[in-house]
């Protein structure tokens, strides 16, 4: 038997992704449901070789839904999403709204499945913030090895994290300094096209942002509450795909053949893919990532300020395995579970 699947937010970046990640994995869906705002309603989004017409979150009835799968504002997420767990749908939600919350497992299926337990209660899973699941993903089998103590992350995030208005500003932007026309600017703070902005999200008393204190929380939480964590989060000129500089520190000793070793043997290697090629062009950038379902490692060495610390460099497609895929899987996990 199949399951009924509502996917709202379905018209914007992460959504329309699930839909394709949906129908390229071929979930058991009997019933797939696009939902969106009224101004989004009426209208329709592809999902495989149907078009669905989209109909409105607010006024929507989740009974009989089996997931939801949400990819909407944290503030649309914190309004409807209890309703439709109340309806007795699982919901799925790629928002800030419920990642903190102590009884809401956040979770990245390969990193720490057996979070997903704890979901009974609040009929609610949190997904983490792209970086956050790409980095977690690539740090998860040297923590295994060797016990993380302290990670040091700078992001470099895709403007796509912020939506199509987003990368439309960068478009607009990048063709207007081609035909020398004034750069106009209302999603970022400062020009984004050619240029990176040291501000994602907004600022905190202590200095950090929103984007880099959720970065820190949400590694903690997915890999382990004693890791120290800090984090800069900068806005990079790229579409998709999202990098980031990783130093993580251990409590036991691991060189660099051995991490090449935990990479490579994870699975086959099909969680993380490993171009570290101490030449040029030997190594993976944002680009050459959209569509991957992998998390990809590069630029590997020694870390030699610390005792047992490692360096490199990580880059994933922020909208699937960041988003998209990541929420797909634990659908796929919970349904396993089940039987």
């Amino acid at each position: 038997m199949g399951y009924r699947i509502a996917v709202a937010g379905a018209t914007g970046n992460v959504g329309r992704e699930i839909l394709q990640v949906l129908d390229e994995r071929r979930f058991p869906a009997d019933d797939v449901v696009a939902l969106a705002s009224d101004r989004s309603a009426g209208g329709e989004v592809s999902f495989g070789e149907i078009d669905l017409r989209v109909q409105d979150l607010a006024s929507f009835d989740f009974t009989g839904i089996d997931f939801v799968l949400s990819a909407v504002s944290a503030e649309a997420a914190s309004r409807h999403m209890p309703r439709a767990a109340e309806a007795g749908a699982i919901v799925i939600d790629d928002s800030d709204a419920f990642r903190m919350e102590p009884d809401v497992p956040l979770v990245v299926p390969e990193v720490n499945a057996a979070a997903l337990a704890r979901h009974a209660r609040r009929r609610i899973v949190a997904s983490p913030s792209a970086t956050a699941a790409i980095c977690a993903t690539a740090l998860k089998p040297l923590h295994d090895l060797a016990t993380l103590k302290r990670v040091v992350l700078s992001s470099f995030e895709a403007v796509s994290t912020g939506g199509r208005p987003a990368m439309d500003e960068l478009f607009t932007q990048t063709r207007a300094v081609y035909v020398n026309q004034p750069i106009e600017r209302e999603e970022f703070t400062k020009q984004i096209a050619f240029n990176l902005i040291p501000h994602v999200d907004a600022f905190m008393p202590d200095g950090f942002t929103r984007a880099e204190w959720r970065l820190a929380v949400e590694t903690r939480k997915l890999l382990g509450p004693d890791i120290k964590v800090v984090a800069t989060c900068v806005q990079a000129p790229v579409f998709v795909g999202n990098g980031a500089c990783v130093f993580a520190e251990f409590e036991r000793g691991i060189d660099e053949a051995t991490a090449r070793r935990a990479w490579r043997g994870w699975r086959d290697g099909e969680i993380v893919g490993l171009v570290d090629h101490r030449a040029d062009e030997g190594y993976v950038t944002p680009v050459e990532v959209v569509g991957e379902d992998k998390v990809y490692v590069s630029r590997l060495r020694a870390d030699p300020s610390v005792a047992h610390g490692l360096a490199f460099w990580c880059v994933g497609d922020n909208l699937r395995k960041g988003s998209a895929l990541n929420m797909v899987q634990i659908a796929e996990a919970l349904v396993a579970a089940r039987g």
